[in-house]
C-alpha cells in the first residue's frame, strides 16, 4: 500500500489542502506538475465549486492530484454561549460596517454532495478531516480508484483510521497551521497536542498503513527528518501558503514574514475549533473567550473576516499558519518544490555520509 501511496507522485512532497480559497487549481497543477502531489480543498466550498475546480484541475495537469474533504460535525455547542460569543463581537461588526454571519447556516458543509462528486468523478486521491468517514464510504471510494487518507493527532486516532479502512493516515503535529483535525473538538484537551517527530514514531509503531508527516515543515530536511521517523511523505501548508499560485490574500502571504507577527497560537476565536494562525488582535481580544463552537463560530465571523481582508487589515483576519511561519519563501510553487527536494536529497546524503542530518 506504501507503494500506492509513492506512486501518485515523484518526490514525497504533498501539498496540504488550505480551504479558504487557498489551495486553488493553479496552485495544485503547479506542485503536481513539479513532482509533489497537489491537493484542492472542498471544505466551504460548494459540490458544483469542487467539480468545477475538478475539471479546470485536470484542464492543468494530467498527473495526480487529491481533494480534501471535512467530515460533517456533530451537535454539542452550547446556543447560549455561541450567543454572548456574538454579543462580544459586536464591537467588531460595527467597526468593519457589517452583519454578524448566522450561526445556524450549516453543520455538514455539503459533505455527502461532495462526496457523491468524487464518487461520480473519481480522483485520484481523497483525503479527509475532522473526523473518520464511515467503512463503506472509504470502500467506495477504493473501488472507484482512489487512494484514501484521514488525519489524525494521536496514535489512537490513527489506528481507528486503519480499523476503517483508509489507505493512509494523515499524522498532523501541534505545529500545523490551521485546524487540527481532531476527530473529536475536547476543550480539556486544548494545548496538549503531540510535536511532529514524536507523533510520527508512535503511529509508526501503531499503526501498518503508510504515513504522511504533517505540521511545521518548511524545508527539505525537515522532509528527511520526518522520513527517517518513518512517514512516507510530508504534506506541506504554510510553506506553500506564499508561493505566487496560492490563492490566499497578499496580506496573509506578506504576514508570514513580517516581524510584527512573531509567534502563532491555537486559538478558536475565529471558528470555534482550535486552528493555529499569526497572532494578532482578533486573536488576542477574542480568543480567550470564544466557545467551542464549530462550525457555529465560523459562520458568525465569516462576515467579519471579510470584510477586514476587504479592508486589508491583518488585525481582523484569520491568519493561519505554521510555527515554521517565518522561513516562508515567496516562490513559485514548482520552483519551490524543486529546491525542497534538491534539500531533501542533500539532507540524505548528509545523513548516509555522516549518520547526521547535520
Amino acid at each position: 500500500m506504501s507503494s500506492a501511496l509513492t506512486g501518485l507522485f515523484r518526490h514525497p512532497i504533498v501539498q496540504a489542502p488550505m480551504a479558504g480559497g487557498v489551495s486553488v487549481p493553479r496552485l495544485a497543477a503547479a506542485v503536481s506538475e513539479a513532482g509533489g502531489l497537489g491537493f484542492l480543498a472542498a471544505g466551504y466550498k460548494t459540490a458544483d465549486g469542487l467539480y468545477q475546480e475538478i475539471k479546470q484541475l485536470r484542464g492543468l495537469t494530467g498527473l495526480p492530484f487529491g481533494v480534501n474533504l471535512f467530515m460533517p460535525q456533530p451537535e454539542y455547542a452550547d446556543p447560549a454561549a455561541v450567543e454572548v460569543y456574538a454579543h462580544q463581537l459586536a464591537g467588531e461588526a460595527t467597526w468593519y460596517e457589517t452583519e454578524l454571519g448566522d450561526p445556524d447556516s450549516g453543520r455538514d458543509d455539503g459533505y455527502d454532495a461532495k462526496l457523491a462528486v468524487l464518487l461520480d468523478n473519481p480522483v485520484p486521491a481523497a483525503s479527509f478531516h475532522f473526523g473518520i468517514p464511515s467503512s463503506e464510504t472509504l470502500e467506495s471510494l477504493r473501488r472507484a480508484g482512489t487512494l484514501t487518507l484521514v488525519t489524525a493527532t494521536t496514535p489512537e486516532e490513527a489506528l481507528a483510521v486503519q480499523y476503517a479502512g483508509a489507505d493512509a493516515v494523515i499524522a498532523q503535529g501541534v505545529e500545523a497551521g490551521g485546524h487540527q483535525g481532531t476527530h473529536r473538538d475536547l476543550p480539556e484537551q486544548d494545548g496538549s497536542g503531540l510535536g511532529l517527530l514524536s507523533l510520527v514514531a508512535q503511529i509508526r509503531e501503531t499503526v501498518t498503513i503508510p504515513i504522511v508527516a504533517a505540521g511545521g515543515i518548511m524545508r527539505g530536511s525537515q522532509i528527511a527528518a520526518v522520513l527517517a521517523a518513518g512517514a512516507s511523505a510530508a504534506q506541506l501548508g504554510t510553506a506553500f501558503l506564499a508561493t505566487h499560485e496560492s490563492g490566499a490574500h497578499d496580506v496573509h502571504k506578506q504576514a508570514l514574514t513580517n516581524p510584527l507577527y512573531v509567534r502563532t497560537e491555537l486559538t478558536r476565536a475565529f471558528s470555534g475549533r482550535p486552528a493555529r494562525g499569526l497572532v494578532n488582535r482578533f486573536l488576542r481580544e477574542h480568543g480567550p473567550y470564544a466557545p467551542a463552537a464549530y462550525p457555529e463560530v465560523h459562520h458568525l465571523t465569516a462576515p467579519l473576516r471579510k470584510a477586514a481582508a476587504k479592508a486589508k487589515d491583518p488585525q481582523g483576519m484569520a491568519l493561519w499558519a505554521g510555527q515554521g511561519h517565518r522561513m516562508a519563501r515567496e516562490l513559485p510553487a514548482g520552483q519551490l518544490v524543486e529546491i525542497l527536494a534538491a534539500e531533501l536529497d542533500a539532507a540524505r546524503t548528509a545523513l548516509s555520509d555522516t549518520g547526521d542530518l547535520r
